[in-house]
């Protein structure tokens, strides 16, 4: 069997007993209490704090620098009936933004356009032949959306034509601003903003609350909440401090959106009527159809689904999505295999970062295949699509790497760049892409000390008991919701799962699996990857780490392990002998561990049984025989993990002596109390440490 995944799995460490037990006194589960502590939440007040997702936890939009003079600036606008337009971007947080803006200004009195430019004729954010169209058509103020924080040129080329702009953004600032009438990102360096974690939609909902009294602020959200949870989640934003209350709330008030199209594209993503949306619902279902319009330059489709009011409409414009959706999947399929084929024909080693330039590839897909290919090749990816000697780039990252930064190392190369740590876009001349190659090689490798990166996951927890999986403790951790960036879903390990029964289901692109241990047999899927690929086979034992989840058929509802990865567990001496050289070294075990090492009074008096009769006369080789034929003996029952245990606790208590090799038995005229032991406290406390899970 081999390793599909993951080439390392990150155990965090476990917080104490005494902060679970805390946590649970305030009301938390076993398992989320767990989750919280090994992610570094110490106390019931931290962890609570944590999980409140009130109004209370909303930030002062004037607190953001500039918002003052945008607000001031805006106000003017509407006041004097000028023509605002409200510019946005093509992916699913400019749409969102440009959408609530728009309605926000409108409902105002605002005389509000909007304007999300070509992706393949315009590219990204302002651009000189959309500024001037506008000026033409009397725009007299440009309030951008999810865009315009790199836009120096072109805020003074519309500063030239009579247009005041405001830059609305939340992306990564250089180290010039644009002239703008005001600037308002909470990246900026002297931004004093709390939470610079905010999406484009998430700014865009900060000015409009900003342009009304405070009192009224609360229902602005409850207008345009739900666009802010769609733009957030989708934008992959971590889902902390503010964005987890704006997600959680938005959630609910999606949940029950009066939007037509929202509805409609719910529906068509599988939300059944009645079921509460999730981030995986927007993350998956949502997203990928809204983002599908930009990406096949038909953006505007996705901006009317969200502004309309008309039912039929709704419909029709979610269906158009779902279509524009499938085709961007074979397109992005095409070019991806395209690029599988390029890699592997290329000579050994692979290079730390994956660079390519094509033509005739889709601008609107290839960061959909630069991530797909950082995943595969565990390293950053760059697509780069050319066209009469210039190139449009899109680019993700791996391990961690700031592609951001790294863009700014190569600027001297580069037309034009921005974007995040995670996820960014650049123009290139083509002659300059092998110097481009050279440079970001050569960070790459900076970054690992020219080591491969490796493809890790965090594990938050082992679990000890399977009876903990339980209905109840599942069902519990939505309390930890939403998951996203900065909080992700609870991955837990299970090890030495007995597979019991295993099939390939969804026509051979999945694995589906029956696993016992500890008396409980649990449901297994893993999504795409099936028997053939992972090689299991019926009575194989597992490790496996999964997320928990409920899965709801017929009516019932039970618990499934989706899992992340697996791989077959060591067989059971090779494990039990590598947990008692971790005992001897002081290392901590989990419970599950210290069970397997741990022997009872009947082990102890078995194997001493066994010596008498071994080691009559002059003793016996305590070699790797001895060992095994004492962990066989009366009928196997002591392992040999157990076997080790005893033998160690018998010489330390000085019932048995080792010369040269040789083992011998000692009677001491008194008795011995086996668990004074050191080894057999420490096994104990083990047990005790960890008895939560």
């Amino acid at each position: 069997m081999a390793q599909l995944k993951y080439q390392r799995w990150n155990l965090r460490r476990p917080g104490t007993p005494a902060s679970r037990h805390d946590l649970e006194a305030a009301g938390l589960s076993p398992l989320c209490a767990t989750v919280l502590c090994a992610r570094g939440l110490k106390g019931p007040e931290e962890a609570l704090h944590f999980l409140s997702s009130g109004p209370d936890r909303f930030h002062d939009p004037f607190l953001l620098q500039d918002m003052d003079r945008a607000v001031e600036r805006i106000r003017a606008a509407i006041a004097g009936g000028e023509r605002i337009c409200v510019y946005g971007d093509y992916d699913v947080d400019g749409i969102t933004a440009t959408c609530l803006l728009t309605e926000a200004l409108a409902g105002l009195g605002g005389q509000v356009t909007s304007y999300i430019p070509d992706r393949s004729e315009e590219g990204y954010g302002l651009s000189p032949g959309a500024v001037r169209r506008l000026a033409e058509e009397g725009t007299e103020l440009i309030v951008t959306v999810d865009c315009g924080i790199t836009a120096v040129a072109e805020v003074e080329y519309a500063r030239s034509l009579g247009v005041d702009v405001v830059v609305t953004d939340h992306h990564h600032c250089k180290q010039t601003l644009p002239a703008a009438v005001a600037v308002v990102d909470p990246r900026r360096p002297d931004c004093s903003y709390p939470f610079p974690e905010l999406a484009g939609v998430g700014v865009a909902l900060k000015v409009a609350q900003a342009l009304v009294p405070p009192p009224e602020r609360e229902e602005v959200f409850r207008r345009f909440g739900e666009l802010a949870a769609v733009g957030t989640v989708a934008d992959v934003m971590r889902l902390t401090d503010e964005n987890r209350s704006l997600v959680r709330q938005g959630l609910e008030l999606l949940g029950r959106t009066q939007r037509p199209g929202l509805r409609a594209l719910l529906r068509e993503a599988g939300l059944e009527p009645g079921a509460v949306p999730t981030a995986v619902t927007i993350g998956y279902g949502l997203a990928p159809r809204i983002n599908a319009a930009g990406r096949m330059e038909q953006a505007m489709v996705a901006l009317e689904l969200l502004l309309t009011r008309d039912g039929e409409r709704g419909e029709a414009l979610a269906q158009t999505l779902c279509r524009l959706n499938r085709e961007r999947q074979a397109i992005e399929l095409a070019i991806y295999e395209q690029c599988v084929e390029l890699l592997e024909a290329q000579p050994q080693p692979p290079s730390p970062a994956i660079v390519l330039a094509g033509e005739g590839w889709h601008q609107g897909v290839v960061g959909i295949v630069a991530s797909r290919l950082a995943e595969r090749y565990a390293c950053p990816a760059f697509m780069i699509c050319l066209e009469n000697g210039w190139g449009k780039g899109s680019c993700r990252s791996f391990g961690g790497f700031n592609l951001f930064a790294a863009l700014e190392r190569c600027a001297p190369l580069l037309e034009g760049y921005g974007g995040h740590e995670l996820a960014a876009g650049f123009t290139i001349r083509e002659e300059h892409i092998p110097a481009f190659q050279e440079s970001i090689t050569r960070l790459v490798t900076l970054r690992t000390g020219g080591q491969p990166m490796e493809a890790a996951i965090d594990v938050d927890a082992e679990i000890q008991r399977c009876e903990l999986l339980s209905l109840p403790q599942v069902e519990s951790l939505s309390a930890l919701e939403p998951f996203g960036s900065g909080n992700p879903k609870p991955v837990f390990l299970l090890r030495g799962g007995l597979v019991l029964s295993c099939c390939d289901v969804g026509g051979g692109r999945h694995l589906k699996m029956k696993l016992r241990r500890d008396g409980v047999v649990l449901d297994a899927i893993f999504f795409s990857a099936n028997t053939a690929a992972c090689g299991v086979a019926s009575g194989d034992r597992l490790d496996v780490i999964f997320t928990p989840q409920i899965n709801e058929f017929r009516g019932g509802r039970t618990v499934q392990l989706q899992l992340c990865d697996l791989r077959p567990s060591p067989p059971r001496a090779q494990l039990e002998q590598e947990l008692f050289q971790r005992l001897r070294d002081g290392k901590a075990l989990s419970q599950w561990e210290a069970g397997l090492l741990l022997p009872s009074r009947h082990d102890f008096t078995r194997l001493w049984r066994f010596l008498e009769h071994t080691c009559a006369g002059d003793g016996a080789d305590a070699g790797p025989a001895l060992l095994r034929q004492a962990a066989r003996q009366s009928d196997g029952r002591c392992s040999y993990g157990r076997t080790l245990v005893c033998l160690w606790v018998m010489e330390d208590r000085g019932l048995l002596v080792r010369d040269s090799r040789r083992l011998r038995l000692c009677r001491p005229a008194q008795k011995v109390d086996l668990e004074q032991a050191p080894l057999m406290r420490r096994l104990r406390l083990f047990l005790e440490e960890d008895a939560a899970l």
